[in-house]
């Protein structure tokens, strides 16, 4: 078997462990579709051929969220009775592609229980590294820990860099891995200079973090993290230095993750 049916058969291999609730299973599902050269997925064209510049995927959509449709080999192409073209490529490349316009891609539809979608969330990690971004699907709240003297010193030194409008903070609970602080960075100012400025900023605020309390930042500029995206929409700045607004708990919304309700394909 060549090394592209070797992955291919890996990628089949973790789709099949894939249930709900098992992330555990659907991490490594990820880890197969990441791997460089290989990985391949058929994706199913709506319409033009493989590489011609009128090519366009299918779509579908699942609980209001679109998703490109493709299959996992030969087999399954076959299996799913579509006579359109097709194209095949790495699950890295269709990662790339689909997650910058918010699509997620849809494995297997035709499959008995309509396959396994990856929203466009995870293609995301995909792209840019399972590893810098936590799995989802992602819990997150207002902090319930009390480190007054952190915040204390977070927003004394924030204000004494110009760079930065504000900060909020989260509490991230990842599917898999320990939950952590987020802390959003709000800044007026994306030049190496200012970066530098914001970075020392939080290395002379790290020293009051308690023992055993992961930190993470995210940059508020940041379109595509579901972090900052939720800070966006849930969590006012800690520290404001146009408003001082205070921070104001609050609750993150339930949302489906990936699986096809009943009955639906």
């Amino acid at each position: 078997m060549s090394a592209s049916g070797i992955a291919a058969g890996q990628v089949e291999h973790m789709l099949r462990q894939v249930t709900p609730g098992r992330y555990d299973a659907y991490e490594a599902l990820l880890r197969a579709l990441a791997t460089p050269s290989g990985g391949q997925v058929w994706m199913l064209l709506w319409q033009g051929q493989a590489g011609s510049p009128d090519a366009q995927y299918g779509a579908m959509e699942v609980e209001g969220h679109g998703y490109a449709p493709c299959v996992t080999s030969a087999q399954e192409l076959s299996a799913s009775g579509w006579n359109r073209s097709y194209e095949v490529v790495d699950g890295l490349d269709a990662a790339r592609t689909l997650y910058p316009g918010r699509y997620g891609l849809w494995l297997n539809p035709h499959a008995p229980g309509g396959g396994v979608g990856i929203p466009w969330l995870d293609l995301r990690r995909i792209a840019t590294g399972l590893e810098r971004q936590p799995a989802g699907p992602l819990r997150l709240s207002e902090p319930a820990i009390e480190i007054p003297q952190f915040y204390a010193l977070l927003a004394q030194n924030a204000h004494r860099t110009p760079a930065l409008r504000s900060l909020r903070r989260a509490w991230v609970q990842p599917a898999l891995g320990a939950p952590y602080l987020a802390i959003g960075l709000d800044v007026y100012d994306t030049s190496p200079p200012a970066v530098d400025a914001v970075r020392a900023m939080m290395q002379q605020s790290i020293g009051a973090v308690p023992d055993g309390l992961p930190v993470s930042t995210v940059a508020m500029t940041d379109d595509y993290d579901p972090v900052v995206m939720w800070m966006r929409a849930h969590a006012r700045p800690f520290y404001d230095r146009e408003a001082h607004a205070p921070a104001a708990p609050a609750q993150a919304p339930a949302a489906g993750y990936g699986y096809p309700p009943a009955g639906r394909y």
